[in-house]
């Protein structure tokens, strides 16, 4: 070889070189660009393939096969491989083998693929440590997509210990993915996310451009909590990423997940579209298997909109999907065929249990088949014991996240079961059966233990710096109006600060499930009557406790109740503003009294024999039902009440009232409202032995060491309600906000809190009567007692309400009694939550 020939031959080896990087960086393009140069730096011809053996053109070959692939053009890159593999000394097949493994692998062809990897393997163990350490990576993604968590650990292990040895950044780093990946597949969320963090701080430095492939990863891992919406933002902000980096296939395969998040969050059609799309896409690419999964979306997609005849295609597709290796996917599908049968009257006999570790999704779609199995052959109790059985894995999922946010997205996960439980309570005719079952899958994370965020020194920077920038927006709000980058700023920090609390572990124990029996004792010793409210079907059922007995009563239609709810709401935050001209105010009260006329009616007047109209009440209400203000409604003014999420969360904060809290108690007035510095001097006037935090000393610090174990807490300050992010619901305070999330980090909760704040009793209500909100993260915290206002109050008025409120409450009535009194006259929305 002269030295020209040795040069060209070098360049060729550089561009080659540079092409594996660009690869490896998830920039195929680049890499077929760079590669078909080094092809005619070595004079390659297409149309006159065949020649000597040469190692470094095989070698350009393969990896110019492995690009063409990733770009959609599968079959232009197994010509390549065949071409590549003729040139090829025997010495270096291993790499043919290797190659072709990977992009059989992409095509979904995952046994061929794992035919060729385990032929390489031997082949380069000795020969070249670093593309064994590759082999090892790609072998391990067939071990994950074949539900060999095992083996795929073990090779993710090897490779991570292999590439990490040979300081190879990139292979290490999608090793360790792959281990998170590992973590994901058995459960462990929290676990897996922490991984992907670390995996996103060295993709950020190493290979930025792999960065949306991780997102999809991410975005599985919420959809198995429970977290559709965050799982679909995730993806909707990465798709284009896909799209610009010319990722074919993991575009296809973010846009199937794409479908399932709509498909969690019930929206059928959209799940569908997506789904669609997704399956083009494998078509065009020849993914045999992906194409596969995209047509089980589709099949369940259409199972769950009500269309007829499916158990044929679903059967089909279930012997092809068995067929690839995918066992999960088949046997989901082999379930839905079951479940056509059941729909259509057959038998509908449900595949056998696998004795192999399957996902928490196909173990609860197995409960449910067998569940509705029994139930059609006329076994309710059967069915409804397998329902349960697949609630309780969900509950044992649970224990496994110790974020609020986290467990509370995971009734999600058993909607499906909760609702085929309910309906056969109801056809069952028992009341008693129907409020066991309600309360069963209602509420569920009041049971877990809570677990206080663990804050890192990440995370302690963000709160600091997230602090620090809604206290420049709210002295300063021409600034960010100027500046929006400073809200998108905070928006940022609060992601992060959420994403660090999704990888903290639950701990084991909790509540057991109250029975019926404990909440009549309790109910009774009380003198309570309990009103639990259900949505079945688009009507609203009450269930009404009273004297030992169980009622079930019919109510309205769901939506005319969640409209006026709404309105009412609208209608009440408008009167709270600004002063309006008084033909608009008048229109507006009209509106109200129309509104809170027709919930009463739809809500009241039917339970009102039931009922009564002495004792207080306790309300469970469900659904859109938590923002209303029950103590407006005509039937219930004057009343004492309470709201609670559970009837074992209300029996729980009973309980809790009757272990008297140390301490003394504490109120605190935070900046910009025109009455609550006197509100608070009025009320410390009843508790001389009470701390004030008042002006500049009305600090988060200063504050929350002192509702640390509180007995009496009252907070006058101005509220905010996060929609999109309510764990950062807050307070203006001092110095910055009191948030939601800083609440879960007391060690131990306030007794009875009082927030004289607009909208601090809202919450988000998510399936299974979940609650997010300030109000609710006191409740989580252990507070038994908290008074919030549903929507915008005057400043006078919370002023006057209160100050009646505590004028009361010291005198020894209790608070329910004591806040119906003290806001009777008065368009008040403040309600007595939890126990009272």
């Amino acid at each position: 070889m002269d030295t020209d020939d040795a040069a060209r031959r070098a360049r060729a080896d550089t561009l080659r070189l540079e092409a594996v990087a660009a690869t490896s960086a998830g920039r195929p393009a680049v890499a077929a660009r760079r590669l078909r140069r080094s092809l005619a730096v070595l004079g390659w011809q297409p149309d006159r393939p065949a020649g000597e053996p040469d190692m470094l053109l095989a070698r350009v070959l393969t990896s110019l096969a492995h690009a063409e692939a990733e770009q959609g053009h599968s079959e232009a890159g197994l010509d390549l491989l065949d071409v590549a593999q003729r040139r090829m000394p025997g010495s270096g097949l291993g790499y043919v083998h290797a190659q072709r493994g990977l992009v059989l692998l992409r095509l979904g062809r995952q046994l061929e693929a794992l035919d060729q990897l385990d032929l390489a393997v031997p082949l380069l163990a000795d020969q070249d440590r670093v593309e064994l350490a590759r082999i090892l990576l790609n072998r391990t993604v067939i071990h994950l997509s074949t539900g060999r968590v095992g083996l795929a650990r073990d090779d993710a292990r090897r490779s991570r210990e292999l590439a990490t040895g040979l300081g190879q950044e990139i292979i290490a780093a999608k090793a360790l993915h792959n281990h998170g990946y590992c973590d994901f597949l058995l459960g462990d969320i929290p676990a897996a996310l922490a991984v992907f963090a670390q995996v996103r701080e060295q993709y950020t430095r190493v290979i930025p451009g792999f960065l949306p492939v991780l997102a999809l990863d991410q975005a599985r891992a919420l959809l198995a909590a429970g977290l559709c919406a965050e799982a679909g933002r995730i993806l909707d902000e990465n798709l284009t990423l896909f799209r610009r980096q010319r990722l074919v296939q993991d575009y296809a395969e973010a846009e199937l997940a794409r479908a399932r998040a709509a498909f969690d969050a019930g929206e059928m059609a959209e799940a569908r579209a997506w789904a669609r799309r997704a399956a083009g896409g494998f078509r065009r690419r020849r993914t045999t298997s992906w194409l596969a999964s995209a047509e089980l979306m589709l099949l369940r997609c259409d199972f769950a909109a009500g269309r007829p005849g499916l158990a044929g295609r679903a059967d089909e597709l279930a012997a092809r999907l068995a067929g690839l290796g995918l066992r999960d996917e088949a046997e989901m599908a082999a379930l839905v065929a079951a479940r056509c049968r059941l729909a259509a009257g057959g038998a509908g006999q449900a595949p056998a249990g696998s004795r192999r570790r399957i996902p928490l999704e196909l173990r609860l779609m197995h409960h449910l088949t067998e569940a509705e199995r029994a139930i059609a052959a006329g076994r309710r109790g059967q069915g409804l014991e397998r329902l349960r059985g697949g609630l309780a894995l969900i509950r044992t999922h649970r224990t496994r996240m110790g974020s609020l946010d986290l467990q509370t997205g995971v009734a999600a996960l058993g909607a499906e079961l909760a609702r085929t439980g309910m309906s056969a309570a109801l056809a069952n005719g028992s009341p008693r059966l129907v409020f066991r079952w309600s309360e069963r899958s209602r509420a569920q994370a009041f049971r877990h233990r809570r677990v206080r965020p663990a804050h890192d020194e990440q995370t302690v920077e963000a709160l600091v710096e997230l602090r620090h920038l809604r206290q420049r927006i709210r002295t300063h709000p021409e600034e960010s109006r100027r500046h929006p980058v400073l809200r998108e700023r905070c928006r940022q920090l609060e992601r992060l600060i959420k994403e660090k609390s999704w990888q903290q572990s639950g701990a084991d124990g909790g509540t057991a499930a109250a029975t019926t029996a404990q909440v009549e004792a309790e109910l009774d010793s009380a003198g309570l009557v309990m009103v639990s409210l259900l949505c079945v079907d688009g009507r609203v059922l009450a269930l009404v406790l009273r004297d030992g007995t169980v009622r079930l009563q019919p109510l309205g239609p769901y939506e005319l109740v969640a409209e006026a709810t709404r309105r009412l709401g609208a209608d009440l935050g408008v009167l709270a503003g600004r002063t309006r001209p008084a033909r608009l105010r008048q229109v507006i009260e009209a509106s109200v009294r129309t509104q809170m006329a027709t919930l009463n009616d739809a809500l009241i007047a039917p339970v009102s024999a039931l009922i009564g109209d002495r004792r207080p009440l306790v309300i469970v209400p469900t659904m859109a039902m938590s923002a209303v203000p029950w103590g407006l409604l005509p039937g219930l003014r004057g009343r004492p009440l309470v709201v609670a999420p559970s009837a074992l969360a209300w029996l729980s904060a009973q309980r809790g009232r009757r272990v008297a809290g140390a301490g003394v108690p504490v109120l605190v007035a935070g900046p910009g409202l025109i009455h609550a510095r006197s509100e608070i001097e009025q009320i410390a006037r009843l508790y001389p032995a009470g701390r004030s935090l008042t002006g500049e000393q009305a600090t988060v610090e200063a504050t929350l060491g002192l509702l640390d174990g509180a007995p009496l807490a009252h907070l006058a300050a101005h509220g905010h309600h996060e929609r999109d992010n309510v764990l950062f619901s807050r307070l203006d305070l001092g110095d910055g906000p009191l948030m939601a999330y800083d609440i879960q980090g007391l060690e131990r909760a306030p007794g009875h809190v009082v927030l004289s704040a607009c909208d601090a009793g809202q919450a988000l209500v998510r399936p299974g009567d979940e609650v997010l909100g300030f109000t609710a993260a006191l409740l989580y915290s252990g507070s038994s007692t908290v008074v919030s206002s549903l929507t915008r109050v005057p400043d006078e008025v919370a002023a006057t309400v209160m100050t009646a409120y505590h004028l009361r409450l010291s005198s020894g009535e209790p608070p329910a009694a004591a806040l119906a009194a003290a806001a009777e006259g008065e368009l008040s929305t403040f309600t007595c939550f939890g126990a009272g």
